[in-house]
């Protein structure tokens, strides 16, 4: 690491203690609050909701936030509601710096768009209607990452309480993460001169090996989605009729995915899709292992039964820790995520059906291109079909995923001191196997910038499923952290 060329800001100069106080009090007082009544809103992302527009809840929650943001009357604090044309708005505020000799920015980062409810949802709690048990805020979006707003603007508070000087500070939340953020970089060019030299960015959307400690998120594996369609049939037949000499479209479905992936192994076949972990990567995912240990795996909701007297429980591809890290983050995975073509149970007659269609979420390695794999991906699924089927692969796009750039010393030593004084343990890094397009755009626009990506959902948080909860106790500890790292930005 290359030793940092201006003044290193003392981690001490913020009052921990205090800003912790004043992080909790502001987070029982109000923020929960805010937050309960943002899960009641069902912003889904346009992907979910291409009537969006129409319905207007991605302008609700963008304008709740705003005022909330806005009321809280942070000293020089400017905001703005952005929109272009056809787009998802953005939030965009700026907080000039207080130290005199600051001539970098921080950009802060989150989304309020949401993915949608989801089934399974336990009795009792509803994706939009929030409930706190526990610590817990439970409902759909809280903690990824509709907090983020609001934590953000807190940290500033806490430096702001005890007239800690900053650097200048921005802000940019937007409503389409969750459909790839396909309309934030237009949004990003056109805002490009206010957002400054960055020399840190804070991006609140990812998560947490346990809250226990900070965790730097270095790693995100990028993502490609769409719709693979096997049609046999223009409509559906009797299936006595017809089975045995019109081939099932699921069965073809089947021959076509085994182009892409081994189904004993879960291995995707086509080796580009693949790429060596770095060897830093590999040292910290170790590291990582063996704080973790075998509650990487068993953090997750495992389907099990009783059988002769004791409980056997659904297994994980590998119980080796540092295996499990690598697979869900360094490796390229198919999920199935959707199927149409399938009448309900009850529906379900002696039928031969015309087709099958899955959606397909595929997670590649960071250093994997995107656009070049999508492209590999259509011509591997839908060239030379089986029986002259009918086989499209319609791409929803993809986003390259994220490697992220060395830490420097101010960095790594601001990292360890908050994790230090709001945990009491040292902050962990670990890798993620989620997506977040921005995090791309920005190492390329500001390849100078660290980058703190970090969040709140830990173990069972479940973001996307159901029961997804908020880890209050663990949001309030992330605050306030925030706070100690923009204050130990060099000038």
């Amino acid at each position: 690491m290359n030793a940092p060329l201006h003044r290193e800001i003392p981690a001490s100069i913020l009052d921990a203690a205090q800003a912790l106080s004043q992080v909790t009090a502001q987070w029982d007082g109000d923020i929960v609050q805010q937050l309960s009544d943002y899960i009641a809103i069902p912003a889904k992302s346009p992907t979910f909701d291409p009537d969006w527009a129409k319905h207007g809840h991605i302008d609700t929650v963008m304008r709740h936030a705003a005022s909330w943001v806005e009321a809280q009357k942070v000293e020089g604090l400017t905001l703005e509601v952005v929109r272009l044309e056809g787009r998802t708005p953005v939030l965009f505020f700026e907080i000039p710096a207080t130290r005199a000799d600051s001539t970098q920015t921080v950009l802060m980062y989150g989304h309020l768009d949401k993915q949608p409810e989801f089934t399974g949802w336990r009795n009792d709690l509803s994706p939009w209607a929030a409930t706190y048990e526990d610590g817990k805020l439970y409902g759909r979006g809280g903690a990824d990452d509709g907090y983020a707003v609001y934590a953000s603007i807190a940290a500033v508070q806490a430096l702001k309480a005890q007239n800690v000087p900053h650097p200048r500070i921005v802000g940019l939340i937007e409503t389409c993460e969750e459909s790839g953020s396909y309309d934030l970089l237009p949004y990003v060019n056109a805002l490009k001169d206010r957002l400054g030299e960055v020399a840190l960015v804070v991006c609140l959307d990812s998560g947490a090996g346990n809250y226990d400690q900070l965790w730097l998120t270095t790693s995100l594996r990028g993502n490609a989605a769409g719709v693979l369609k096997v049609e046999i049939l223009t409509e559906g037949v009797h299936s006595g009729d017809a089975s045995g000499l019109v081939p099932s479209s699921f069965r073809i479905m089947r021959q076509v995915l085994d182009r892409l992936e081994d189904s004993k192994t879960g291995r995707l076949l086509p080796q580009s899709f693949h790429c060596e972990v770095p060897p830093d990567r590999l040292a910290q995912a170790r590291a990582t292992a063996a704080i973790l240990g075998d509650e990487i795996y068993k953090r997750f909701p495992w389907a099990h039964y009783d059988c002769e007297g004791a409980t056997t429980f659904a297994l994980p591809t590998t119980t080796d820790p540092v295996e499990a890290l690598l697979n869900r983050t360094w490796r390229p995975t198919l999920s199935v995520t959707g199927a149409e073509g399938f009448p309900s149970f009850r529906d379900a007659g002696n039928v031969l059906r015309p087709y099958t269609a899955f959606k397909l979420s595929l997670r590649f390695p960071p250093l994997i291109d995107a656009s070049v794999a999508v492209q590999e991906l259509k011509s591997l699924l839908e060239d030379n079909a089986p029986y002259q089927a009918k086989v499209t692969f319609e791409s929803n796009g993809g986003a390259t995923g994220w490697n992220a750039p060395g830490t420097v010393p101010w960095f790594e030593n601001a990292l360890d001191a908050a994790s230090q004084r709001f945990f009491g343990a040292p902050c962990g890094t670990i890798g993620q196997g989620g997506t977040i397009p921005l995090m791309g755009m920005l190492s390329k626009g500001f390849p100078k910038a660290q980058m703190m990506v970090c969040g709140v959902l830990g173990p069972k948080s479940n973001a996307h499923g159901p029961n997804e909860f908020l880890h209050v106790p663990y949001a309030k500890k992330l605050t306030a952290a925030v706070a100690q790292v923009i204050a130990s930005v060099p000038g």
